[in-house]
């Protein structure tokens, strides 16, 4: 079976004709298989949806409980038969629940990797190099210039300001569903033990995380905090509440924010962000090929991001490689990185 037979693009997204399904379609379908949460993978609306079982958790929570027609649960590994295509979802270490999804008919096995990161996270399952014949990959940050500093260093950079800035409550921009736990879990692991604020919009979503038995220490809401105890705390919020009204309840702040794109620093001034945090769900350049080289696709098909530079690439390595050009995919970092944050859409507010 060739490739394109198993796998073709339609306005809607992916389609595999022989199994009559859907991966991430931007648009209701009858059947979709999701990749992850985020809203740009993860839509309501569909007739059935198939992905992981923290996956169908936070669409309903999102979207509310009716947000399928029907869903079915995916374990992680086990092989699943649609109209005699055999799909397996797979650990993409994106985010809580995010997978890869292996499609394979006729002799020809394709991967679909969502979004995904290769870098230590302690909230999420890490990503599972799948062997293929076509390997489907983001490509967020797919520049020669995109190279993440350790995640651990960054860390330390936040904590140190605390210390510096005892009196100052540090405002920490970040994306509502995946890098808030993160960042929470990341400090933990660090040895900071006082409590972490969060803004409304991510309560949700971390009262998720911890039903599911990640490990965040004590989190309090912003909004049953006395402004003296925010003093020196470390408060988590959607990157777009660092420039609103909600930011000037606190103390002198320090405005920081976890994103890939504050690699580059013009970003940063032009958010006013005092304290760039270069930490990112998404693989840098060096990943990204090292991803490709290990799951030993003789083709490679790139999406949703610096789609060029990473054909051209896989073109010099003598693999076969063309963009995608998918539209309707952003990236949550991007979107963070702007005015908007999808994931605080429909919040309460703090």
């Amino acid at each position: 079976m060739r490739p394109t037979d198993l796998l073709c693009i339609t306005p809607a997204g992916l389609h595999c004709p022989q199994g009559d399904f859907h991966i991430d379609p931007v648009r209701p379908v009858p059947r979709a298989l999701i990749t992850h949460g985020h809203s740009d993978h993860a839509r309501a609306g569909h007739g059935a949806v198939l992905a992981t079982e923290e996956t169908l958790a936070i669409m309903a929570l999102r979207y509310g409980e009716g947000f399928a027609g029907a869903t079915q649960t995916a374990p992680l590994g086990r092989p699943i038969t649609l109209g005699g295509v055999t799909v397996a979802f797979r650990p993409a270490g994106h985010v809580l629940g995010s997978a890869q999804i292996a499609v394979e008919a006729g002799g020809c096995r394709i991967v679909a990797s969502g979004d995904y990161k290769r870098s230590a996270d302690p909230t999420c399952r890490p990503f599972e190099p799948v062997p293929c014949d076509v390997f489907i990959t983001e490509a967020t940050f797919g520049l020669p210039v995109f190279r993440h500093p350790d995640v651990r260093g960054e860390i330390g950079k936040l904590l140190a300001s605390v210390r510096l800035f005892p009196d100052r409550a540090h405002l920490v921009g970040a994306y509502a569903l995946g890098k808030a736990q993160r960042l929470i879990a990341l400090v933990r692991e660090a040895g900071y033990e006082e409590p972490v604020y969060i803004h409304g919009a991510l309560e949700k979503l971390t009262d998720y995380y911890l039903s599911r038995r990640i490990r965040l220490g004590e989190i309090r809401k912003v909004s049953a905090a006395q402004r003296s105890e925010l003093a020196g705390a470390i408060v988590l919020c959607p990157p777009s509440s660092l420039q609103d009204v909600w930011s000037r309840r606190f103390p002198d702040p320090v405005t920081a924010f976890a994103s890939g794109w504050m690699r580059v620093r013009a970003r940063a001034r032009q958010k006013g962000v005092e304290l760039p945090l270069v930490v990112s769900d998404h693989s840098d350049w060096d990943d990204l090929c090292r991803t490709i080289t290990e799951v030993g696709a003789s083709e490679v098909w790139v999406t949703h991001g610096q789609e060029d530079a990473l054909v051209h690439w896989c073109r010099l390595q003598g693999l076969r490689a063309k963009p995608l050009h998918m539209i309707g995919y952003g990236d949550d970092e991007e979107a963070a990185a702007g005015d908007v944050d999808p994931g605080a859409a429909g919040a309460p507010p703090a």
